[in-house]
């Protein structure tokens, strides 16, 4: 019997709360937008999933394609692509369930993050699940130095696009409806990330 570490790997706590309310179940295609080394998809993988990831990292991309060979083997390499996020080419409304873990605080700007959210979005069908943890000011508003537009310098040093609550519920708005409420963590009033749950409306205007 594997540990829990081996089946579960490093997934995102969040991500696991999804699982633990039966959001995400067997049988479900996944797509991880922004996969990196695929810390998110060991469960997926081991319990026959159909799973797909892009990542604009090509060292990353192998790592993922590696253990899906490994845990999955049936799942064609294709599956497994470098690409941004912004550029995906997997087919619209792919997935039950889209992933972007830690991606989207890397916008450049407000224009990178609108074709980020929109190129990762359109693979979600109807009714789907988008799960996304980012980087916000919420909770920080006094903390963080204003860089230019939403991108600032926060107290651990990194330089993000931040979001704030107004602009999450004005992309729900577009997307569909929240399917928990915003959930925003403050790490040492160093950083802080936001965990975004939305159901995927029918006729989304994103």
């Amino acid at each position: 019997m594997p540990t829990l570490q081996e089946q579960f790997g490093q997934i995102d706590i969040y991500l696991f709360d999804q699982i633990l309310k039966g959001r995400i179940t067997p049988g479900m295609r996944i797509l991880d937008a922004g996969c990196g080394s695929g810390r998110n998809l060991v469960y997926f993988l081991r319990e026959g999933y159909d799973v797909s990831a892009a990542d604009a990292n090509p060292e990353e991309v192998e790592t993922v394609r590696n253990m899906a060979h490994s845990l999955a083997p049936s799942l064609p390499a294709s599956n497994f692509r470098v690409e941004p996020v912004e550029e995906m080419s997997f087919p619209a409304a792919l997935a039950d369930v889209v992933i972007i873990n830690t991606v989207l605080h890397f916008a450049r700007d407000d224009a990178h993050f609108e074709a980020m959210l929109r190129g990762t979005f359109r693979c979600l069908k109807p009714g789907g699940l988008f799960f996304s943890r980012l980087g916000s000011s919420i909770g920080m508003e006094h903390r963080i130095e204003l860089i230019e537009g939403r991108r600032y310098k926060s107290p651990d040093g990194s330089i993000r696009y931040l979001v704030d609550e107004p602009l999450l519920l004005a992309c729900t708005e577009r997307m569909g409806q929240l399917a928990d409420p915003i959930k925003t963590t403050l790490v040492q009033d160093l950083r802080a990330m936001t965990t975004w749950v939305v159901r995927k409306a029918e006729h989304s205007t994103l």
